[in-house]
């Protein structure tokens, strides 16, 4: 695997100013503001408990911060629900696998397709013209990302019966049948052993080349999270405290101290 170092344009596809999130007393997210570029890999790192999830929280409309604002192609996201975030093409994996677990791999891709079917309960009822057309279009749309993720032995197996790493596979294929133009990888990689994370890293890049789609990524692995990304935000109890190049980052004194603490870079 190599860094990515292609230019970007000038224009984010995303702007956060400011976003602040709090649980009742509890601050999570202190004046977090960043771009989002296309076709670029953003990784997000910073210790437990720093704010990642929360962060993709906001831009999937999960959390809605209390102040600031997220701008995606120039629609507001914090003000608008989850599955209209969706539709406009802001795809997610999670933290903790939310599969159908009793249906089958290929199922659970197919229910990614919900918010791209048009015809109605009616025109399913009535199985010929418009409604066999748009199947068929979501299934081979299925098919093209079982290819991608060479998911063709386990097709036909139950996802909750899977092992991890496959099931993390799942996830990552159902969150590509929404056909996003941003995808938001929450972890996609935690628990792994060493193959997973490599054949993961490898999906992920074949994703990103061939979609040409901005990638946001959150992983504890910072050997791969260099090793892929083109930008990195690192935070640290909710703030902000570097942002650059992962060259840049990984040279930054605030985040060595974040990481291995004060006592021990002295």
């Amino acid at each position: 695997m190599t860094q990515n170092t292609q230019s970007h344009p000038s224009e984010p596809l995303l702007r956060t100013r400011n976003i602040t999130l709090k649980f009742g007393a509890i601050q999570v997210l202190l004046d977090i503001s960043f771009d989002i570029m296309p076709d670029e890999i953003l990784a997000i790192i910073g210790p437990n408990g720093a704010g990642k999830t929360s962060v993709l929280n906001c831009l999937s409309g999960f959390y809605r911060p209390q102040q600031g604002s997220i701008l995606y192609k120039n629609k507001d996201l914090t003000k608008l629900p989850s599955h209209r975030i969706a539709e406009l093409g802001v795809g997610r994996t999670f933290q903790q696998i939310e599969l159908f677990s009793g249906l089958s791999a290929l199922d659970n891709l197919l229910a990614g397709r919900h918010i791209r079917m048009k015809m109605g309960l009616l025109w399913g009822a009535i199985y010929f013209g418009k409604t066999r057309n748009e199947e068929l279009k979501h299934r081979r749309a299925v098919e093209e990302i079982i290819d991608l993720l060479e998911m063709q032995p386990i097709r036909h197996a139950h996802a909750g019966v899977l092992p991890y790493g496959l099931r993390k596979r799942v996830e990552l294929g159902r969150a590509l049948a929404l056909d996003p133009e941003m995808l938001l990888l929450d972890e996609s990689m935690a628990g792994m052993n060493i193959e997973e994370k490599e054949d993961m890293a490898r999906y992920i890049l074949d994703v990103h080349e061939l979609k040409k789609i901005p990638l946001v990524l959150i992983e504890h692995d910072m050997g791969l999270v260099m090793d892929i990304s083109d930008r990195v935000i690192v935070l640290e109890y909710g703030r902000k405290i570097a942002e650059g190049t992962p060259d840049e980052v990984k040279s930054n004194k605030k985040v060595i101290e974040a990481y291995l603490g004060s006592e021990l870079t002295r």
